[in-house]
């Protein structure tokens, strides 16, 4: 089992940048699939970001394709999200996850464990 913690979340303008990190304990995140999620206010929690296990290629929504990274630590077992020109459309609740699962998982009923969220509003 697997415990996450997000931090890094914060107040930033339109065109800035800031950068989720998520510390896993527990067990090692190459263990897991890994992803990052958002909900928004009255809408439903949105596939942000995934790294596989295998560490292959990451995979992107179309929305912030360009625009973040998500990367992984191995020293830190840490997994991070580099969010840059932020719009304001990007403020939500910011979740990472982790699934035991060799696949690439866009869907956020596939992963087992979740952090507790860290908040990210982009003022216009």
């Amino acid at each position: 089992q697997v415990q996450l913690v997000e931090s890094g979340g914060g107040l930033v303008e339109a065109g800035g940048s800031l950068r989720l990190s998520c510390a896993a304990s527990g067990r090692t995140f190459k263990s897991y699939a890994m992803g990052w999620f958002r909900q928004a206010p009255g809408k439903e929690r949105d596939f942000v970001a995934t790294i596989p296990r295998s560490g292959g290629s990451t995979v992107y929504a179309n929305s912030v394709k360009g625009r973040f990274t998500i990367s992984g630590d191995n020293a830190k077992n840490t997994v991070y999200l580099q969010m840059n020109s932020l719009k304001p459309e990007d403020t939500a609740v910011y979740y990472c996850a982790a699934a035991p699962s060799w696949g690439i998982l866009t869907t956020w009923t596939l992963y087992d464990y979740w952090g507790q969220g860290t908040q990210v509003t982009v003022s216009s």
